[in-house]
């Protein structure tokens, strides 16, 4: 059975046969350690490209530039656009292959250019997630090392750890979009207020939440082990106060707490079609 260890070897070994790699490189943990050791095996032959887009998150942007300063990594960061595509900012549910579509349009070209292969941090956990942008991944011949070498996430915040990378221990984060219910459309402004809104519980010592964007109102989702924080009533008047600030109208705490996906629980699909339609949020 293969140790960590043994699976960072074939990571590197993995990157090596590739020869030159340009990294999708987000600012989260998975991408973030696959750039960092395709930088220690191949050196110069190793691009990590960030999408400046809307949807994602400006801490992620500025984790990115970070880590890309800390281990002297080649760093561009690119624009993308994927809020000027119709499909995307319907919001169907596999909005997630339009947002990739986008991207990978550009880090292929980029590719091509320097003779390079295009890789991202998919992970051997997400195989259990139907993630429509993996389509796009398949159509524009994305590999993805860390999967094709069997590395698990907690494997690879377990490596990023000894790495000394900052983010190792980072909770689980997805574009800003994610926030917005299937079919309604996605805008900047909502982006904006979204984040707003996110900072704003981060500024008050939240660690997992998302806050779901229902027009003026705010479904505020709380990991199960902060919940009764939240509750506590001087919390709970500073949430409602600083989401009000952020441009909504009326603030929820949802007493489910923060799950994956929860905005999938709206729609009727059958066991089948979801399978096959719905994005990990």
């Amino acid at each position: 059975m293969s140790t960590v260890n043994d699976k960072e070897r074939a990571l590197e070994q993995t990157l090596a046969s590739l020869g030159s790699v340009v990294v999708a490189f987000s600012g989260g943990v998975d991408s973030a350690y696959l750039a960092c050791v395709a930088h220690r095996t191949l050196g110069d032959d190793a691009w990590a490209v960030t999408a400046d887009s809307p949807s994602y998150p400006e801490r992620h942007r500025r984790f990115a530039i970070q880590i890309a300063a800390q281990f002297g990594l080649r760093h561009e960061i690119i624009r993308t656009d994927e809020l000027e595509r119709p499909e995307y900012r319907a919001n169907p549910t596999n909005r997630c292959y339009y947002c990739k579509h986008e991207l990978y349009t550009h880090l292929t070209r980029i590719a091509a250019d320097r003779h390079a292969v295009v890789v991202d941090g998919n992970n051997a956990d997400d195989r259990a997630d139907y993630r429509p942008g993996r389509q796009a991944a398949r159509e524009f011949g994305v590999r993805s090392p860390l999967d094709d070498v069997n590395l698990a996430k907690d494997e690879i915040r377990e490596l990023s750890r000894r790495a000394g990378l900052p983010i190792w221990n980072e909770p689980a984060s997805a574009c800003l979009s994610s926030r917005i219910p299937y079919h309604t459309e996605v805008t900047d402004e909502k982006l904006r207020t979204i984040e707003r809104a996110e900072q704003a519980l981060r500024g008050l010592g939240f660690r997992v939440f998302r806050v779901r964007h229902h027009d003026e109102l705010a479904r505020v989702e709380i990991g199960r082990d902060e919940m009764a924080r939240a509750l506590e009533p001087e919390i709970g008047a500073a949430i409602v106060r600083e989401l009000k600030a952020a441009g909504y109208r009326y603030v929820t705490l949802d007493l489910q707490g923060y799950r994956t996906g929860s905005l999938n629980e709206g729609l009727l699909l059958r066991p089948v079609q979801a399978r096959t339609q719905l994005c990990k949020m």
